[in-house]
């Protein structure tokens, strides 16, 4: 090499150094995008969102940068050795951190919602304590991890089963509270016991206006989409949790980006099932717990779901069949002790028909009926046994109605002896699963039975009031 050439050479080295540094500072607002786009799924990183993070910390992150997962991994840590010490008042604010440093990683969002839904809750004996808890599960899904996650099911999945297992069922002493918290709220933001669909989707008043924002930034529902699903699978208690369960596996249906959704299908069924067995608020009194009640009036709609159902399932088929005749079974038994009688028959026939061992031929629904009720008497829940309960006091309503006092009296009386038996099951978890009083439940049938829209005719109504010497 020439002594010029060798001259040369290094600065031409440099030269095309900096010549590359350009191009690729060039390109690199072209990668970054790339690597953004959620379709291509070329990486799963996500900007700290500052003001979901302290200054220090979204500092210490960037800083970092690819060691941010080590900032995760304290912050876990610090978050467990919390929880072991009983300290559960920093819990939100380091599942915000964890989440946020990690918020593609969708069992981050399912195992801090849950943490604090039903591990943390369960620590308080208070149940307005509880409540606020599982608000902070529900909102730590709702409101953060579908922002991050918008296409990802099993947040769907999870949202609805908050909804429809801690709030709609009774395994937890402070399910009443729950149940009565979340009506009470349903009911201010719709501005009364159902919501007005004109209302919602053209608000002509500022109350309307006020409260149609309120339903889009803090709950992040869209009226419309309440509108449809309502069509759908009502009219729905909204009122209740399960009806939100619905809502938010419908919108996972719509938007999730996985074509195998069974189990968001699932999320529809269940709490539509349980809407049947308890989807009407029988009194939500200002002080106190609200009573509710089944709404017969779906079984045809939930036996539809089932049947489609099973028409879809390809690989577990049986699984679908043995929840339709057990729901099937339920649906018949309630009818019957509401005195739905002709409908409790028709059910019956339908279930010979397509589950013949479940409804043996020469039996009639009477037998039937009254065999099950010997059998599922020790083992029947909460929600079901105030179902069974009012039932009996309905049909001893209707019987006084009729004049055929000594039905009356034997239902009545067949209702006095199951509060008895369920107080008696209930002594030592009264907070969980203790009745209302048996007169409270009186009367809240008796009113519903003399609503102008109730099932019976204006002359029993009248004759009714009559031989109970009501005004």
């Amino acid at each position: 090499m020439s002594a010029a050439r060798h001259k040369l050479y290094k600065p031409a080295l440099v030269l095309g150094a900096a010549g590359l540094l350009a191009l690729t500072g060039l390109w690199q607002h072209r990668l970054n995008a790339l690597r953004r786009d959620p379709d291509l799924g070329l990486s799963r990183f996500t900007a700290l969102d500052s003001a979901q993070a302290p200054p220090v910390l979204a500092f210490v992150t960037v800083a970092l940068g690819s060691f941010r997962g080590l900032i995760a991994n304290a912050l876990w840590i610090r978050a467990n050795d919390l929880q072991q010490e009983g300290k559960y008042f920093e819990m939100v604010q380091l599942a915000d951190w964890i989440t946020v440093l990690e918020p593609t990683f969708t069992q981050v969002w399912l195992v801090q919602a849950w943490n604090m839904a039903y591990n943390i809750s369960v620590k308080f004996t208070d149940p307005a304590d509880r409540w606020r808890w599982v608000q902070r599960g529900i909102e730590l899904l709702r409101d953060k991890a579908l922002r991050y996650c918008p296409k990802e099911p099993m947040i769907y999945r999870e949202l609805a089963w908050l909804f429809q297992h801690k709030l709609g069922q009774d395994l937890d002493d402070a399910h009443r509270h729950y149940k009565t918290q979340w009506a009470r709220e349903m009911t201010q933001l719709f501005g009364g016991p159902r919501p007005n669909f004109a209302e919602l989707l053209n608000p002509a008043t500022d109350d309307a206006r006020r409260r149609v924002a309120l339903l889009r930034t803090r709950y992040k529902m869209d009226p419309r989409l309440i509108q449809e699903v309502d069509a759908a699978y009502g009219p729905l208690e909204w009122r209740l949790p399960e009806a939100h369960a619905i809502y938010w596996a419908s919108v996972g249906l719509t938007d999730a980006a996985r074509t195998n959704l069974d189990f968001l299908r699932r999320a529809i069924l269940q709490p539509s099932q349980m809407s049947v067995f308890r989807g009407r608020i029988v009194q939500l009194p200002e002080t106190g717990n609200l009573v509710t009640g089944p709404d017969l009036s779906k079984v045809n709609l939930v036996n539809g779901l089932y049947e489609r159902m099973i028409a879809e399932e390809e690989l577990k088929k049986w699984s679908f069949q043995q929840a339709h005749w057990n729901y099937l079974q339920t649906a018949i038994y309630l009818l019957y002790t509401h005195n739905q009688i002709a409908e409790a028959r028709f059910w019956y026939s339908y279930l010979h028909e397509h589950y013949p061992d479940r409804a043996p031929a020469g039996t009639t629904v009477d037998e039937w009926v009254l065999k099950r009720h010997i059998r599922d008497l020790p083992t029947l829940g909460y929600d079901k046994m105030v179902a069974v309960i009012e039932g009996y006091i309905v049909d001893a309503y209707v019987s006084t109605a009729l004049d055929d006092p000594d039905r009356a009296a034997g239902m009545m009386g067949m209702a006095l002896q199951m509060w008895q038996y369920a107080r008696k099951k209930a002594a030592k978890q009264e907070q969980r699963l203790g009745l209302p009083p048996f007169e409270d439940m009186k009367r809240a049938v008796l009113d519903r039975l003399l609503a102008p829209d109730s099932r019976l005719t204006p002359g029993l109504k009248a004759r009714l009031r009559t031989l109970l010497n009501l005004a």
